[in-house]
């Protein structure tokens, strides 16, 4: 401009207009605004960069148990071999148990106060993911774990294991012999099933699957109720993140958890989401942290991240769309140093006042 009309205030008028501060201000309030916003309804986003990444995921990875189920198990059923007291066993394994943030600890707690039982000292207390408890209570050697470790043990008296039958399981060896055998139910979320399916249309998710570390018939019961064809069951911690890494070379993925043994692999999806207030390693893995138990938060975070995307980019694009416009007009001589300084200015307000509606809670926070 200033070497075609020879006025150096052309070149002036054009330098104030173009400082791209729509594009350095619009997204830097956007994202604030949408923590903002998710921190209101109980999310925690510990990692801002999930808030852009969520909507591009296409796979959605979700945990079994106190994820897709309520993780408040019921005990139905106590099975102990011949000669052992089951009221002991109860109390040896209720003892061991108020040491445990496994979802089947509180069950067996509840049914050892339901029954009047009084609790032992523990000591030696040892919980490796994905291989049970262990500990010494009241003298004795107590351990509890699964079907699969437990064959593959040198444990006495693994021949008397009942067969496979509905629900969950764990296995009570006592003094390196096995004693009993626990079954639970844990239901389904209410949710559950109108959330998996509104993922396709609504989010662009285009599989879904189940990795869970319990059994496969107790996998695939809960996935034919909820909708889902690919389940990987008796999966450990390390079995799980190799899956999700997999999965995450191929797609962006979205896993969603509650337990200790989540942790590894919500760090290894592109986004990882924690539910409840189950683990505080759980927590500090994810990148997003859900303080109440639902599937419906994890819905609305999807939908504040979607606006906020939208958002920023009408901001970052019209801010920037506004200023070109000047950068036009201060060439063409039409906009003095001054008054590309004061409508600069305005654009910038525009632009921030926008930004800010990130931060208000939109109409729809849910759509299932």
């Amino acid at each position: 401009a200033w070497g075609v009309s020879g006025e150096s205030s052309r070149f002036l008028a054009v330098l104030v207009v173009a400082t791209p501060c729509p594009l350095l201000i619009a997204i830097p309030v956007c994202i604030i605004g949408a923590i903002s916003q998710c921190a209101r309804r109980g999310i925690i986003v510990k990692n801002p960069v999930t808030l852009e990444t969520i909507s591009t995921c296409s796979t959605a990875i979700f945990d079994k148990t106190g994820t897709l189920t309520y993780g408040q198990p019921r005990l139905t059923e106590q099975i102990v071999v011949p000669g052992s007291d089951a009221r002991e066993v109860l109390r040896l394994v209720a003892s061991l148990e108020r040491y445990s943030k496994h979802p089947l600890a509180q069950a067996i707690l509840d049914q050892a106060m339901a029954a009047g039982l009084e609790l032992r000292e523990v000591s030696e207390i040892s919980e490796p993911p994905g291989a049970g408890m262990r500990a010494l209570v009241d003298g004795h050697t107590v351990q509890i774990t699964s079907r699969g470790a437990l064959l593959n043990s040198s444990v006495e008296g693994v021949e008397q294991m009942p067969p496979h039958a509905g629900g969950l399981e764990c296995f009570v060896v006592i003094d390196n012999r096995y004693v009993a055998m626990y079954r639970f139910r844990d239901e389904p979320r209410a949710e559950g099933l109108s959330f998996i399916k509104h993922l396709s249309p609504q989010h662009a998710f285009n599989r879904v699957l189940i990795v869970s570390g319990d059994r496969e018939s107790e996998v695939r019961y809960l996935a034919d109720r909820m909708g889902i064809e690919e389940i990987y069951a008796e999966k450990s911690p390390e079995e799980k993140v190799e899956i999700v890494r997999r999965e995450t070379n191929a797609a962006r993925t979205l896993y969603v958890g509650d337990g200790i043994n989540d942790a590894p692999a919500l760090m290894s999806a592109t986004v990882g989401v924690a539910i409840g207030k189950n683990s505080d390693i759980t927590a500090e893995s994810a990148g997003v942290v859900v303080m109440d138990s639902t599937l419906e938060k994890v819905d609305e975070f999807m939908h504040i991240s979607h606006r906020m995307r939208k958002i920023a980019l009408q901001s970052a694009i019209g801010g920037m769309a506004l200023s070109v416009l000047g950068m036009a007009l201060a060439s063409g001589g039409l906009l003095t140093p001054v008054a590309g300084a004061v409508s600069q200015e305005v654009i910038d307000v525009f632009t921030v006042l926008n930004a800010l509606r990130a931060g208000l809670r939109p109409r729809q926070l849910t759509d299932f």
